[in-house]
């Protein structure tokens, strides 16, 4: 049987203040990523198959539980909380997450913000900027509605640009997600770019990453983003930023547009040696690595009491076998097999 929190009681309360968690390598972890659904509206190629088989609703982890989780890794000195999917907005009762959260920023927390695919902006934009989100990343890949819909399978782009609009009206600050296609959206680079900054928006290009079912073709359709740069140049001053996400993209200003631009290079030019963040999937796994399958469960100790020691225990081995890099260059490469894992099931 799950505990249940007492009523009224902030689940913060259960876990006072303890170690930061730093792993074997001295790297301090503050961020986390975490997934409160597998589920999407969309079908995106390099994220999922279109005919999905989705975990049962009873593997996942409650709204009180991801709330307690995250009291717990705010308490160990986490100050960024990225909620991810799937398809975040499309979880039933999410606004109960996001208020309950809200309440950790007396806690420590700094920065509560979401991935989405911005099919569900229009409808929650104001309520997430009332609990204290003041960023959303959108993913967009495209500007062209036809292709756009070839890469999402199932998604409406007008929907998406709807959404972007409500979160600006709602005063969140917006920054969209590209990922790097060869021979899909190698002539759209500078559009995005010049028509992000022209909204306010920033913009960053994330190269695809071996994983899911779909790896193989994340492989063949691999663009480095030293070519994103190069094409980018061409017409755009491009100078290193001082800004910092507090995630692993590198940031550049453009002197043309006054806004800025990120490249997120898992592959190309890896991050690893400054990683700052872990990954908690839907059903309470605790991934250090997005290119590991090492994985913890948190789910077992959260429910096994209320105290947290099992918890804390769980998340102090989890930092012991956190690996100083991932495999994706020898997925990429052929000398490993490519990820089975979906990029929804471990939460973008």
């Amino acid at each position: 049987m799950r505990p249940h929190k007492l009523e009224n009681q902030s689940p913060a309360a259960e876990f006072p203040a303890s170690a930061p968690l730093i792993d074997s390598y001295a790297r301090r972890i503050d961020y986390i990523r975490l997934s409160v659904t597998d589920r999407c509206d969309f079908r995106c190629v390099y994220c999922m198959s279109e005919n999905m088989n989705f975990l049962p609703k009873a593997d996942l982890l409650t709204l009180e539980e991801l709330e307690r989780l995250s009291a717990a890794f705010v308490a160990r000195g986490v100050h960024k909380i990225r909620i991810t999917g799937g398809e975040p907005l499309v979880r039933r009762n999410i606004m109960q997450l996001f208020r309950g959260l809200a309440r950790l920023f007396d806690q420590g927390l700094r920065e509560l913000t979401l991935t989405t695919n911005g099919s569900q902006l229009a409808r929650f934009a104001q309520d997430l900027a009332d609990c204290g989100v003041r960023r959303v990343n959108v993913s967009l890949d495209t500007l062209d509605p036809e292709k756009f819909r070839a890469i999402t399978r199932w998604g409406d782009m007008a929907r998406v640009l709807d959404g972007i609009e409500a979160a600006r009206a709602a005063g969140l600050k917006v920054k969209i997600n590209c990922v790097a296609l060869k021979g899909v959206n190698e002539d759209e680079f500078l559009a995005l770019v010049e028509w992000a900054h022209d909204l306010g928006m920033e913009v960053s290009f994330i190269e695809a990453m071996p994983l899911g079912e779909d790896a193989v073709h994340n492989i063949e359709s691999f663009l480095p983003l030293d070519v994103v740069t190069e094409a980018l140049s061409r017409r755009l001053t491009l100078s290193p930023s001082t800004h910092a996400s507090g995630g692993p993209a590198r940031f550049f200003d453009v002197a043309e547009t006054g806004g800025r631009v990120g490249f997120i290079t898992p592959l190309s030019q890896h991050f690893c040696d400054s990683c700052n963040r872990v990954r908690v999937t839907c059903t309470g796994a605790l991934y250090t690595c997005l290119g590991q399958e090492d994985r913890t469960d948190l789910r077992g100790p959260l429910r096994a009491s209320m105290d947290g020691a099992a918890l804390h225990a769980a998340l102090d081995d989890a930092m012991r076998r956190k690996p100083r890099g991932h495999d994706f260059v020898a997925q990429w490469s052929g000398a490993l097999a490519p990820s089975k894992r979906p990029m929804s099931m471990t939460g973008g």
